[in-house]
């Protein structure tokens, strides 16, 4: 009788060993096939034209090279775990990042691209020489984005679908304006002249309203970074001064919980303070 219960809970804990085992590698792949679309769709958005193939060993490579550097540093196996956790959750956030700088560098050139094109029209130009004209004078990514509108139109693709997919792939508010009037001059006619120059002026005084409310938050920006690396640094500096009271933190179970503990709070608190210093112009 013994002996059957063993193997009916040895067997048990193999199926859920197995079934974990599954669920963990499905949950690897999706997570994987998400990260190399998402990197994929970020580079080509920023006309990044890397090879997938050659940045992964790279990537996978560094990340190696990190957690065998705070390995060694540490002094102990665990040491990694903290390193590979953060490269886990790190590169959507960079992606994230990219997308989103690259999106305010767009945003702070359509006023000067806007008032020039408004004084290109006032002159007798048409609005696709204009934009031709002044694309060319412009920098990235401005200058990439309505470039491959106009090549686009070049291979035969309607203006109003050019503008639709400059709306897709610059999805902010200030591009929802501008292709919104272009579309609508397009199509009824109009003046267009003035309608860009009031959305200059628009974008321009949220441009200054984001700048200063920027300003007012960075002392609360700054105060969640102070918050966040305290912690650690005052771990590092009493694990120097009472190493052997800060060991039962490293080497034991309980420690390992009161760690998760705090990285919890600690995402918790920063989350929170980022979502009260996010105001909306």
């Amino acid at each position: 009788m013994t002996v059957l219960i063993f193997v009916t809970l040895a067997a048990s804990a193999s199926l859920v060993a197995w079934w974990l085992l599954v669920q963990a590698d499905r949950a690897w792949t999706c997570y994987e096939d998400r990260l190399r679309n998402e990197t994929r769709r970020t580079l080509d958005a920023s006309f990044l034209f890397l090879d997938m193939a050659q940045l992964r060993p790279v990537a996978a490579a560094l990340g190696l090279i990190l957690m065998l550097t705070v390995a060694w540093l540490a002094g102990r196996w665990w040491g990694v775990l903290p390193v590979l956790a953060g490269l886990v959750c790190m590169p959507p956030l960079i992606l994230r990042h990219m997308r989103h700088r690259r999106a305010r560098r767009f945003d702070a050139q359509l006023p000067d691209l806007l008032q020039a094109l408004a004084g290109a029209l006032r002159a007798g130009a048409g609005v696709q020489p204009a934009l031709r004209h002044l694309v060319a004078q412009s920098g990235p990514p401005l200058s990439q984005e309505f470039g491959l509108m106009l090549r686009e139109q070049r291979l035969g693709l309607g203006f109003q679908d050019a503008l639709l997919q400059l709306r897709i792939r610059m999805p902010t508010e200030s591009c929802g304006l501008v292709v919104s009037a272009l579309g609508i001059a397009s199509r009824t006619g109009g003046g267009l002249a003035d309608t860009l120059e009031s959305i200059a002026q628009t974008l321009r005084a949220r441009q200054h309203w984001l700048g200063r409310v920027e300003a007012l938050t960075a002392q609360g920006r700054m105060q969640s970074r102070i918050m966040a690396g305290l912690p650690a640094a005052l771990a590092l500096v009493l694990n120097h001064l009472e190493p052997e009271a800060m060991a039962l933190l490293w080497r034991t179970w309980y420690g390992w919980i009161v760690l998760m503990a705090i990285l919890t709070l600690e995402c918790v608190g920063i989350l929170w303070i980022r979502r009260v210093a996010a105001i909306e112009v």
